[in-house]
């Protein structure tokens, strides 16, 4: 059993103040750091995808989870990033400075998106999103001089060093680089006042006013960065895909980015990972069970959205915290066992925010 406790002003700072804390995730990478030399192709292959949705996931997660904003159209900003990147790829730019121009563009459309949408929340804002990854669709369809239209474009691959991150092992470990330096910004982040700033907002906009928290300026500035970190996974996903199509940014996208943050856990970094290994694991399990479910189910048309909207409503219903919450209740089992006890996360009724002022 292990007890909390502040021995110095530095230890609420450290991101890993325990000797077991930074053993555990050292083996992780170091596990991750080796896997492609040990796995099939497909897996590697596979996990570079979930690596890509991890950081679209952190993305959203910056202004749904942290920040209270819902949105149904980061698509599009993994779209512009990804369209901007093999552009400037094709014109010979270098691959890091690539792909933050990547990420700056995406979150340059972010800062526009997000001017005008602080003025509504809720529906209205997901119905504004919406539209506006329609819109874009629509643009990088209709922009074939550009974009090379529906028929698409092809990406280039891009050399470093000698190193052509194109291939399979090379794509996994930039995306594995990548993805450490967004998770670790990020936890930093959230720890400053901006971060702070953040969840005030999320959790009472009145609360937030009150306390001198310049409630629009966050916003549009949540908007901003969640766009550039998905532009980021644009980036990244140009390569993995090879190939760039309208198609493949539109609303099934979305709507898995959101259900990584809602299933993952929102508020919570290691909730967005979370979910994104889930969601991204989910249609490969779906192609292996398939063949066990008989001729008439698997030919059905919807399978996999089906799937997904089972899971969504299976954790709405019996763990809202999602699956970080049922990793921390795993966790508290562990190290409070035997002095453990269920009343420990019992759920308690919770009001919705109007409810608040009453």
């Amino acid at each position: 059993m292990r007890f909390d406790y502040d021995t110095s002003y530095s230890d609420p700072l450290r991101l890993l103040r325990y000797p077991s804390q930074r053993l555990a995730y050292g083996a992780l990478l170091a596990a991750l750091a080796v896997f492609p030399w040990l796995a099939p192709k497909f897996y590697v292959g596979e996990l570079t995808y979930v690596f890509i949705l991890c950081i679209a996931g952190l993305g959203l997660m910056v202004l749904t989870g942290f920040t209270g904003q819902v949105s149904l159209g980061h698509a599009a900003f993994v779209g512009v990033g990804a369209y901007a990147h093999a552009l400037l790829m094709a014109q010979g730019v270098p691959l890091p400075l690539s792909l933050a121009c990547a990420g700056f563009a995406a979150a340059a459309i972010g800062l526009l998106i997000g001017l005008p949408a602080i003025r509504v929340s809720g529906l209205y804002l997901a119905m504004v999103t919406l539209a506006f990854s329609f819109v874009v669709e629509h643009v990088l369809g209709n922009w074939k001089s550009l974009t090379g239209g529906y028929n698409g474009i092809a990406v280039a691959d891009p050399k470093l060093l000698g190193i052509d991150f194109g291939q399979l092992r090379p794509l996994y470990y930039l995306s594995l680089g990548v993805l450490t330096l967004v998770i670790v910004g990020l936890a930093n982040l959230m720890r400053t006042r901006t971060g702070r700033a953040f969840v005030g907002v999320r959790d009472s906009e009145a609360a937030a006013h009150a306390l001198g928290i310049f409630v629009a300026g966050y916003k549009v500035l949540a908007f901003a960065l969640s766009a550039a970190i998905c532009g980021l996974a644009g980036g990244l996903m140009a390569h993995h895909l090879k190939f760039l199509t309208p198609e493949a940014f539109g609303l099934l996208l979305s709507m898995e980015l959101l259900l990584m943050v809602v299933i993952g856990g929102l508020g919570s970094l290691r909730g967005a990972v979370f979910g994104a290994v889930l969601i991204g694991a989910l249609p490969s399990f779906i192609s292996h069970v398939k063949p066990l479910l008989g001729q008439r189910i698997a030919s059905q048309s919807g399978l996999e959205i089906f799937v997904f909207g089972a899971v969504l409503v299976a954790f709405v219903l019996f763990e809202p915290r999602g699956l970080f919450g049922r990793w921390l209740k795993l966790k508290g089992l562990v190290e409070y066992f035997p002095l453990y006890r269920r009343d420990t996360f019992r759920r308690v009724k919770s009001y919705m925010r109007s409810e608040r002022y009453r």
